[in-house]
């Protein structure tokens, strides 16, 4: 349990011991430093502490969010401090450095004993809290002090004072000011005015019966599979029941993250499982709607996937260029800090003018606008329309957000940091083929300038996707057609040597951010063409669950990263061929397939495989991990 330590005489009338108890704190006093330190010490070693003044007047979320956020080591708001595990010996530390003045003013005329030589210096009337987070901060702690807005915390020095900090309390509704907050500040149209006016209370009801954020994740990616196995039976009923409830499971996808910045309960788990159950339910909605058209009639599975490849690298667009660009502070080859762009004062600009920020949240489609699209043309049309709307208005999104991103990398000439370089690497997943290129090629390859990194791996995908899509095909019986030209392997070899030479330099390079959506586009695309152009039944299914599985692996990649976790390990990324290793087996596994049921049967091996490999591995890092509770507002469309 918490333990907070109120420090100073007692205040008559006061509620802020039963407030510190509904937040879960065990209260103790203590009338001066010494005492409070000797309580510190004593708590329990893996427990928070807080330090509470007692004269504190506030709002009860103000405390919340000073004292009970698991994702700071150590935050405070004027009069209140916590420190959690890990900041506890600096908490000790920062203590034992003070003068040993006690809180508050003190009085007029009065005689103190020399006071002590301080490591840092503070004005001894502070209260002991604010003391205390003083020397935290100068001892290299940093102490997090959260935004409270109209919420009211404060230690008034006298009677008129509390009296004035009381009636500011009175004035805002704290509850009021937390549903606010619960909602993303930053989101798209349809989520903002179509979902969260309600999905708050929702979220608040959920609080309130003790629900968690991951068992609301858990009842949408449930509600998603289901509204998937009705889109599945392909019938005009099962197609309306299907929109409804992927809508619903929308609305419980927005409640949960709500419910956490509600609660607080943050942790990087949840966020991991948040964004990882989004692209399961679209993507098992993807499925459902391929095998209900099949029932019809009808095959858009290569639509399926296609939507599916589409989707997926535009989220490596997104995440390799925040990753690229997350130093804010980057600074040019002169040595000054960039400030800004023309396409970066262009798009400010833009979005200081009302209706322009939502048409441009609009246009790149993001999940709320995608998933109502999705809900009521499945409900409305055919699995085929759905994924022809889903293609284009992916497809427009796509160009629009990278061309701009593409501008701004050009005219933002930074330097990138050792970080960004090293993530990049690691979303690249290069493998032992292309890791042994590299080492050979290391030489030749950090002379390379400019864009050329970036354009020697575009030329390597393109040549790896041209020959999928163009090597000619024979027909030794009908119904397959095995791939037998060696153009197709020479194909795959060269985008293995490609693959390794531009990874073998730093990647810092103004567009180096392109490299790993260039990696992920030349691998799923051709398992695609590969899967479309062998026209065999189950070809297209089992192509489409061996992407599943890999881009799994990929996102797994990603908010490990993300969550300050690192990148998968070597050895991991190894096993399962790196993306050139599997492109090369896909394509040796398309050019000696003898019969119609080898190709499906070797893709679906393949997909299992990499599904068990990655799975196992990913549920055995987050379950064990341990790591710093996160959560995240930017997450991608």
């Amino acid at each position: 349990m918490s333990t907070a330590i109120l420090t100073g005489p007692p205040v008559p009338g006061s509620s802020l011991e039963g407030d510190l108890r509904s937040l879960g704190f065990d209260v103790r006093t203590a009338p001066g430093a010494e005492e409070a330190r000797d309580l510190l010490a004593a708590a329990p070693a893996t427990a928070r502490v807080a330090l509470v003044d007692s004269r504190f007047v506030g709002h009860v979320h103000a405390l919340r969010l000073a004292l009970t956020d698991p994702r700071f080591p150590a935050a405070a708001v004027p009069g209140a401090l916590t420190a959690q595990p890990g900041a506890r010996a600096a908490l000790l530390r920062a203590m034992t450095s003070l003068d040993g003045t006690e809180d508050g003013p003190r009085q007029a005329g009065g005689t103190t004993e020399p006071a002590r030589p301080a490591a840092t210096a503070v004005a001894p009337c502070e209260p002991l809290a604010d003391r205390v987070a003083t020397a935290l901060d100068a001892g290299g702690t940093a102490v997090t002090r959260p935004g409270l807005g109209s919420l009211v915390a404060a230690v008034p020095a006298g009677a008129a004072a509390r009296q004035e900090a009381e009636a500011a309390v009175a004035a805002v509704d704290d509850e009021a000011v937390r549903l606010r907050s619960a909602v993303k500040a930053r989101d798209g149209f349809f989520t903002t005015f179509c979902i969260s006016p309600y999905s708050r209370y929702l979220a608040r009801w959920c609080a309130r019966r003790g629900l968690t954020p991951n068992q609301v994740t858990t009842a949408s990616l449930i509600t998603a599979l289901i509204a998937a196995a009705c889109a599945a039976t392909g019938t005009r009923g099962g197609y309306v029941a299907a929109g409804a409830l992927l809508l619903f499971s929308f609305v419980l996808d927005c409640t949960d993250g709500q419910l956490a910045r509600y609660s607080l309960q943050y942790s990087t788990m949840g966020a991991w499982l948040d964004a990882t159950f989004d692209r399961a339910k679209e993507y098992a909605y993807y499925a459902g709607l391929a095998l209900g058209a099949a029932r019809g009639g009808d095959d858009v599975w290569a639509l399926a996937l296609g939507a599916m490849v589409l989707q997926t690298c535009r989220h490596v667009v997104d995440f390799s260029f925040n990753e690229a660009n997350v130093d804010a502070t980057a600074a040019n080859s002169s040595g000054k800090a960039v400030v800004g762009t023309p396409t970066a004062a262009l798009s400010s600009k833009l979005d200081s003018v009302g209706w322009t920020v939502w048409v441009r949240r609009m246009i790149v489609l993001p999940i709320g606008e995608r998933w109502a699209m999705i809900a009521v043309l499945t409900a409305l049309t055919t699995p085929r329309i759905v994924f022809y709307a889903l293609l284009i208005g992916c497809a427009f999104a796509a160009c629009y957000t990278t061309a701009g991103r593409v501008l701004r990398s050009v005219t933002r000439k930074a330097v990138r940091t050792d970080r960004a370089a090293r993530a990049l690497a690691d979303l690249s997943d290069s493998g032992p083929l292309a890791e042994i290129v590299a080492r050979v090629l290391r030489r030749p390859a950090r002379a390379l300038p400019g864009v050329l990194p970036f354009l020697v791996a575009l030329a390597g995908g393109v040549t790896v996707v041209a020959t999928a899509a163009f090597d000619p095909l024979q027909h030794p019986w009908p119904g397959f057609a095995p791939f037998d030209s060696p153009v197709l392997i020479l194909g795959a070899l060269v985008y293995v040597l490609t693959s390794g030479f531009a990874v073998a330099h730093r990647m810092g390079g103004a567009l180096d951010w392109l490299i790993p959506p260039v990696f992920r586009a030349a691998e799923y695309s051709t398992v695609l063409l590969f899967a479309a152009r062998a026209d065999v039944p189950g070809a297209l299914p089992a192509a489409f669950g061996l992407v599943a599985a890999v881009a799994y692996h990929h996102y797994d990649a990603v908010y490990r990263i993300r969550g300050g976790t690192g990148a998968p390990p070597r050895p991991l990324v190894r096993a399962l061929g790196g993306h050139e290793g599997r492109t090369l087996l896909v394509t040796v596994c398309a050019a000696f397939s003898t019969r119609g049921s080898d190709f499906p049967l070797e893709l679906t091996v393949l997909a299992v495989a990499v599904a068990l490999v990655a799975f196992t591995e990913s549920i055995r890092f987050w379950v064990s991990s341990g790591a710093p509770a996160v959560h995240d507002e930017g997450e991608p469309a």
